[in-house]
């Protein structure tokens, strides 16, 4: 397994989570790393990503409530969820994109 995530789960609409996803030191300095979602009947979107100098982006609908970082000496990326809504419950991937690796997904929940 290239990419390792976890930290999903269910949570009450409000609350927060916080996704990690952990690579190779290879995979890790190489790549942008981004976190992705899947939501029932929906296609797979992008919610941020963060380049290898630390320089993050994100979708419009995460903006002011995500937050992504990486720790360069932990080889992981995080993604800090707050003030989740209902509609944010997917399943999550994380992505090394240069070499286009994915991890397994973990499922977020957020309950109404």
């Amino acid at each position: 397994v290239q990419l390792q995530a976890s930290g999903g789960g269910l949570v009450q609409a409000g609350g927060s989570l916080r996704l990690s996803c952990a690579a190779s030191a290879r995979i890790f300095s190489l790549n942008t790393m981004g976190w992705y979602r899947r939501a029932p009947g929906k296609q797979r979107e992008l919610v941020a990503t963060i380049t290898i100098r630390g320089s993050p982006n994100y979708a419009d609908s995460v903006k002011g409530r995500f937050t992504i970082s990486r720790d360069n000496a932990k080889n992981t990326v995080y993604l800090q969820m707050n003030s989740l809504k209902p509609e944010d419950t997917a399943v999550y991937y994380c992505n090394a994109d240069r070499n286009n690796f994915w991890g397994q997904g973990t499922q977020v929940t957020v309950s109404s």
